[in-house]
């Protein structure tokens, strides 16, 4: 049975697969979408190595 964290870690993927599909078919918004994949495709990452991690503060 899958961890809550491989579950969300596998729907990240999944939505960066969705958005990469997007891209291919829409070259106006193919920056955008493989933007966002890649978003997608590095919080799967923390999830999977790190899922009670804490984001480091960001100054603004």
């Amino acid at each position: 049975m899958a961890t809550n964290a491989q579950l969300a870690a596998k729907l990240l993927r999944d939505a960066s697969g969705f958005f990469r599909n997007v891209g291919e078919q829409n070259p106006q918004l193919q920056q955008q979408m493989d933007d966002n994949a890649q978003v997608y495709e590095q919080v799967a990452e923390l999830v999977e190595n790190d899922p009670n991690g804490e984001l480091p503060a960001q100054e603004g």
